[in-house]
């Protein structure tokens, strides 16, 4: 473990108390916080859903200000180029009069990375956050440029019922670790809102973590335990959400176009990992891979005409996938008695 970098159990502390700076400067949102910070420790992607006005960029900005992680937010319109996302190369003037070329990066090279209202630019913008989203870096005129780690691109979107919306090609979509839904504040949310912003300015977050600790915990998610019964529900569930499948759900089969793949299996168990740690355990359960499940796949599976035509919601399906691999899978019982005795809470002293 590098010198600099704390204890694995009071990274998690720290994990605890951002948590608690960024509750303190959004009201309400206590799922979309919980996942994101879930997400960072995956180092996955995340794509907000929701109308404008929900806090969805506070969200995001406060998380790398409390983290102090060099932020960049782009602002995606349908002018903007992909030139404008990675960065290009300049003709600069050298020693004397030589001309020559230098890469100039955009604002990709960052730590976290706001892609505001993404379903807005043009599908040839969209694509150029591909190779970054998925390798961490990017190539430009043939030379590749590795992204700072850790990188994350939390993006946000409107509902594709709104004016002046792209659908996100299923590629793109699928590097999503998460979709988080966004949903409106309750009347009593709102009421503190409005407390918080037509009065006095709040003080700013306060920084409680660094890099090198949000890496060590990126690691040690790694190494969190996912026992064999979680693995084998969660290859069971994402198999279950595939139509062509003979062994699917019955409503699968019938009104899904396609289901998840091995990136959302992927998902569920590393989001699995991440969710125990912040919790601190050092296994995994099927509780956390309930809380994880929806947004994890909600995005990697489509519902054909029909199954749109009868206002089915992919939750449902999701469901029931869930619902028929708890039904198959006969759990070990030794396996879960020691993962059960597996999960007693870190102790103050303890780390990888």
């Amino acid at each position: 473990m590098n010198d600099e970098e704390m204890p694995i159990a009071a990274c998690v502390d720290g994990m605890a108390r951002a948590r608690e700076e960024i509750a303190r400067a959004m009201v309400g949102q206590d799922e979309a916080i919980d996942l994101a910070l879930v997400a960072l420790l995956c180092e996955g992607h995340v794509l907000f859903e929701g109308v404008p006005g929900l806090g969805k960029t506070m969200l995001v900005r406060t998380l790398a200000d409390t983290l102090m992680m060099r932020f960049s937010r782009l602002q995606f319109t349908p002018d903007l180029m992909p030139s404008d996302v990675v960065g290009a190369t300049m003709i600069s003037q050298g020693e004397g009069s030589e001309l020559g070329l230098r890469f100039e990066p955009g604002p990709v090279f960052a730590n976290i990375v706001l892609a505001d209202e993404i379903n807005r630019a043009s599908p040839k913008t969209q694509s150029a956050l591909l190779q970054a989203m998925q390798e961490r870096a990017v190539t430009v005129r043939g030379r590749t440029y590795p992204l700072p780690r850790p990188f994350l691109v939390l993006a946000t979107q409107n509902p594709l019922e709104m004016e002046g919306t792209y659908p996100l090609p299923e590629a793109q979509v699928d590097r999503f670790l998460f979709k988080i839904i966004v949903s409106q504040p309750a009347q009593d949310e709102l009421v503190r809102i409005l407390y918080r912003t037509s009065g006095q300015e709040s003080s700013p977050t306060q920084a409680v973590m660094r890099e090198a600790d949000v890496l060590a915990l990126q690691r040690a998610t790694r190494d969190v335990v996912a026992s064999p019964e979680l693995m084998e529900t969660a290859a069971r569930i994402v198999i279950g959400t595939q139509p062509e499948r003979p062994s699917s759900p019955g409503r699968v089969r019938r009104l899904a176009r396609y289901g998840a793949g091995p990136r959302g299996a992927q998902a569920l168990v590393l989001a699995s990992k991440a969710r125990a740690l912040l919790s601190g355990r050092f296994n995994a359960t099927l509780d956390d891979m309930d809380a994880v499940m929806l947004p994890a796949l909600r995005h990697r599976i489509a519902l054909n005409f029909e199954g749109q035509s009868e206002g089915i919601q992919v939750e449902d399906l999701i469901k029931d996938s869930a619902d028929a691999a708890r039904a198959a899978l006969a759990f070990d019982e030794a396996i879960a008695a020691k993962g059960a005795a597996a999960s007693e809470p870190m102790g103050a002293g303890e780390s990888s």
